[in-house]
């Protein structure tokens, strides 16, 4: 069963289109720094763009940041909310549990290909960005990424921005480090080691919005009206990140911690949001995924 929705999903053309959209963003976006020469001054735009002209081996975090706030969750709020819906659509789903396949282990197969489209897309961002940095922006001397006065920043979780200053630590090999937001230089080992564990953290944010798509998925019998519910939780929990009058809420917004993995490229790493984030993704995971599971296993599909 799982391989079968791994198979559906694979194989379908949306979902490669999807990924060559994400992939593409950062690409045009890395053409046009390397072609003029002009990234966004310290702490402003992007996360990590600003320092990307100094080293190209900072792109895949830059790239990361670019395409979290839209692009991802809309792609995998759209495979999500297909997942159930798309069949009783179709006219599928009564066919599939006609078979000796319970719905429990259905819904299973299909969060387990969620998943694995959710760690695909944002490898392949990973992957190709850094190629792309690497190729376009070069791999030169390390650069902090820094505000104007070299005056710290907050920690990321939902606000999007960037951070503290200081100059890299002398001794430091062009090529052989980059240099972390805190300005301590950081190994090739350890870089690799801090994306992987962004990678980790988006993977997880994601699965926030799959498991209330999923569970949208089973309450509506349109694909498009699960994922636009899906999306219009996310925006109105963007909306209210930035409220001061929603304070009280924050910090149990889907969306709130969502920037925290920018963290992971302190030295040394600055846990408390990342903590935060993974505990709230986590908690809303495990609440819709139960909701979708306690309705799908009610739910009349004969009709």
């Amino acid at each position: 069963m799982i391989a079968v929705e791994l198979y559906k999903v694979f194989t379908r053309a949306r979902t490669w289109i999807s990924v060559v959209l994400i992939c593409g963003l950062p690409l045009l976006v890395a053409i046009f720094v390397a072609v003029t020469h002009v990234a966004p001054p310290p702490g402003q735009g992007s996360a990590f763009l600003s320092a990307v002209l100094e080293d190209g081996k900072l792109y895949p975090a830059a790239a990361l940041a670019i395409v979290l706030p839209v692009f991802l969750p809309v792609s995998v709020a759209v495979v999500a909310g297909d997942s159930i819906a798309g069949e009783a659509s179709g006219g599928t789903l009564r066919y599939l549990l006609v078979r000796p396949v319970g719905r429990t282990r259905l819904l299973l197969a299909k969060l387990t290909a969620i998943t694995s489209f959710t760690l695909f897309v944002v490898v392949a961002v990973t992957v190709t960005s850094y190629l792309i940095g690497v190729f376009l922006l070069g791999h030169g001397a390390p650069a902090a990424v820094a505000q104007p006065g070299g005056g710290a920043a907050g920690a990321g979780g939902g606000a999007g921005g960037v951070t503290s200053g200081g100059a890299p630590t002398a001794g430091v090999q062009a090529g052989s480090s980059v240099t972390s937001l805190s300005g301590a230089p950081l190994t090739l080992l350890q870089l690799g080691g801090r994306v992987a564990w962004a990678v980790a953290f988006i993977t997880v944010s994601m699965l926030g919005v799959a498991a209330i798509a999923l569970f949208l998925s089973t309450v509506a019998d349109s694909a498009l009206g699960a994922a636009i519910g899906a999306l219009a939780a996310l925006v109105a929990s963007e909306v209210l990140v930035t409220l001061n009058a929603a304070s009280v809420v924050q910090p149990y917004l889907p969306t709130r911690y969502w920037l925290a993995w920018i963290d992971f490229f302190r030295e040394p790493i600055f846990w408390r949001n990342i903590q935060r984030g993974f505990a709230i993704q986590a908690v809303y995971v495990v609440v819709f995924l139960a909701a979708a599971w306690a309705n799908f296993s009610t739910k009349d599909v004969t009709a």
